[in-house]
């Protein structure tokens, strides 16, 4: 069949023929919230793994708690938040606010106590063979106890404040998962007990490398909490130190605004911040063995419930173990990779220009290099005498981000710049709205975003002026222009100069800097125009061509999935025998391989070395070699947030070669058991295991390889 045929069977009211069953709503869709709880769980596995490498165990335990956290901040403050309003509503599986907070406590505890037991009884022992050694004060030798002190008082001593609570000292305010010591004090010869607080300094490592009594291949860390709670003495000379207890509080950051009525959009944002810093506290971590009338003392304090509060059996952040994963010791991390040079920009003399436009070009990072790739697309832009304007999106950028003193340098050589600064960027907002005045100081015409909608999407153009006139050269992609990031999501982005693309890209911008309400896009896919309804209609479209007897198929890869509308196409495409195998890294509130819901729908999850963040669409579309079916990538998941609520844009890949390099990344994927798990219909998931000596190779091996395969002529980048 030909694709003017297969295209023609699209119209706007073919996804309405879909019917999916009438089920009670806790039988059709998973809580989200339990759900991404269940994703954080298979992060936390790669760190009780003994497949995983030592020291990237290590940095598990640290991302599985990075990941708590701003679980608490967003989705436990926002179920918070429903209880403090009054208003009673009901999750998409029919539970209340309260009765999600009761099922997700349920479910992290036992995670906290799994993270615990295989720190101490795997992990440290592991460790201290490979001499790296985490020594309680008790256990120090004499001259690392003088080393520590020496570094208590030149280091950590002059920074310490500590904040007593008394009829003139009102209780301190706590900042966001900082952590403190919480001291019971007394005078000595009276019975009154009094609180103090030690805030631990955040501008210091948490653990401190003791080198002077050490030989060079031994490395001894000691917490810093250790050295301050054992120096205490210091801060409170002459009062009795009756019990010390760290503790860490969480705040809700989750904090409800109206943009409508904003006439600043930057000020809006600022005043947000200000407010978050002072939100309401919903989650208080202490450690073992609490003293009673301190634990007391600081829940009514802080205004929680016994509900609110979790006893950590050690560590209060993971994260804090950052220096120790950094030992120096190759051997207990995963092997180096450098990013290649793609084939076609192997000769980084030549000009990126002259590459696109002899044919689309498709990047697969961090397997290929994203500095080579799209860093060069831009500052070739801000230094090319023929660029006369370059058009970007940030959403989030590192703090030392080429691509701001690019755009800049543009803006100062007269170019045309404008940059659309989404300051909305949930926890990136001070250092994007610090990125918008640096740009905006500079001459770049910055735009804030669209009230109402977050700009999600992630797109480049340049447009450079030819001896045929004007061109347009555009990156469409899947992640972020952040090189930090690049180097440890996997993302896909597309070069071209195809004016059918640029044309729909000038649109979006227009859309986006001028409130365009352009509607007819050729060939993107851009919500909240147009994204969700093309979805409905390749769903049904599949359906139409499986009814047919024509090959249909749909393979979907993204971080998340929780659109009602979408899920309930896809139980009606598969209970009319369509297959539908979904990649899904994150949450996933559709449930898979339910007797007459879903039992043609597989979903996996893919978890290991890099942050499975591409997203990947594919419709088979009638085609007899699964080759020829339609491949689309971008910025967007199947979530009612990206559909309706940002900006987000979809390309279409249409040059064979790069569909056969997304269809071999998709099978690489679903063929994966190393790294995959496979989602049950109750919302468990069971890991894969290899059976074969050729599946010991998971998705993220495999395609390292390939790649070096692919390129193996190409020079490594530096």
């Amino acid at each position: 069949m030909t694709a003017e045929i297969r295209s023609s069977m699209t119209n706007d009211s073919v996804s309405d023929t879909l019917v999916a069953p009438e089920l009670p709503a806790a039988q059709m869709y998973v809580n989200r919230e339990l759900s991404w709880l269940q994703f954080n769980a298979r992060v936390l596995h790669e760190a009780l793994d003994p497949r995983t490498p030592l020291l990237e165990r290590v940095k598990f335990l640290g991302i599985f708690t990075s990941n708590l956290d701003e679980f608490y901040m967003k989705r436990v403050g926002g179920l918070k938040r429903q209880i403090a309003t009054g208003v009673v509503s009901r999750s998409v599986d029919e539970l209340t606010a309260a009765e999600q907070l009761t099922k997700i406590r349920e479910a992290v505890l036992p995670m906290l106590a799994a993270q615990d037991e295989c720190f101490h009884n795997e992990i440290m022992p592991a460790l201290q063979s490979h001499g790296i050694e985490l020594p309680k004060w008790e256990d120090l030798s004499e001259a690392e106890r003088e080393e520590a002190t020496r570094y208590f008082f030149t280091d950590v001593f002059p920074v310490l404040t500590p904040l007593a609570v008394d009829p003139g000292h009102p209780f301190p305010f706590i900042s966001n998962l900082s952590q403190s010591l919480g001291v019971v004090l007394r005078h000595p010869g009276q019975v009154e007990r009094l609180f103090a607080r030690v805030k631990v300094p955040m501008v210091l490592p948490r653990y401190i490398q003791l080198k002077e009594s050490n030989p060079s291949d031994r490395f001894r860390f000691i917490s810093l909490l250790e050295i301050i709670q054992h120096n205490l003495g210091r801060l409170f000379p002459d009062m009795e130190i009756l019990r010390v207890m760290p503790f860490r509080i969480t705040r809700n950051a989750d904090i409800e605004r109206d943009e409508e009525d904003a006439e600043d959009l930057l000020e809006m944002i600022e005043e947000e911040l200000r407010a978050r810093r002072f939100a309401g506290v919903v989650r208080l971590e202490h450690g073992p063995d609490p003293d009673p009338w301190l634990l007391k003392f600081l829940v009514d304090e802080l205004g929680l419930t016994d509900q609110d509060v979790y006893e950590l059996p050690s560590l209060l952040d993971y994260t804090d173990l950052a220096p120790v994963a950094d030992t120096p010791m190759p051997a207990l991390k995963a092997e180096p990779w450098t990013p290649l040079l793609p084939g076609p920009l192997a000769d980084t003399e030549s000009d990126i220009f002259n590459v696109i436009r002899d044919g689309d070009l498709l990047v697969h990072h961090p397997y290929e290099s994203f500095n080579a790739s799209v860093e060069r697309f831009v500052s070739s832009a801000a230094t090319d005498p023929r660029v006369v304007g370059i058009k970007m999106t940030l959403y989030r950028t590192g703090d030392e981000s080429p691509f701001i003193k690019t755009m800049i340098r543009a803006a100062e050589a007269g170019k045309q710049v404008v940059c659309l600064v989404e300051v909305k960027a949930r926890f990136d907002e001070q250092r994007n709205i610090h990125v918008a005045q640096m740009l905006e100081k500079a001459g770049v015409h910055v735009v804030y975003g669209i009230v109402g909608l977050k700009t999600h999407t992630k797109t480049a153009l340049v447009i450079r002026r030819e001896p045929e006139g004007l061109r347009c050269y555009g990156h469409i992609g899947t992640g972020n222009y952040h090189t930090g990031t690049a180097k440890l999501y996997t993302d896909l982005g597309l070069f071209t100069a195809n004016k059918a693309y640029t044309d729909d890209m000038v649109e979006l911008f227009h859309y986006l800097t001028g409130r365009s309400l352009q509607r007819d896009y050729r060939k993107l896919l851009v919500a909240p125009v147009n994204m969700r309804q093309r979805f409905l209609d390749m769903i049904a479209r599949e359906v139409e061509h499986h009814k047919a007897g024509r090959p249909a198929r749909i393979v979907a890869k993204m971080n998340s999935l929780e659109d009602q509308k979408i899920i309930r196409s896809l139980y009606a495409a598969s209970n009319m025998g369509l297959p539908i195998d979904l990649i899904v890294r994150g949450f996933c509130c559709l449930r898979p391989g339910v007797e007459g819901m879903s039992e043609n729908i597989r979903v996996i999850s893919v978890i290991g070395r890099f942050l499975e963040h591409s997203r990947i669409f594919y419709f088979r579309n009638g085609a007899e070699d699964p080759i020829d079916g339609e491949f689309y990538i971008g910025s967007a998941d199947w979530m009612y947030r990206n559909l309706r609520n940002r900006v987000e844009a979809i390309t279409p890949i249409e040059p064979p070669a790069m569909r056969q390099r997304l269809w071999q990344i998709l099978q690489i994927m679903l063929g994966d058991h190393r790294q995959a798990w496979d989602m049950q219909p109750d919302a468990s998931y069971i890991q894969r295991r290899p059976e074969t000596e050729d599946q010991q190779l998971g998705t993220h091996a495999q395609l390292m390889a390939d790649t070096l395969s692919r390129w193996g002529a190409a020079i490594r980048q530096a």
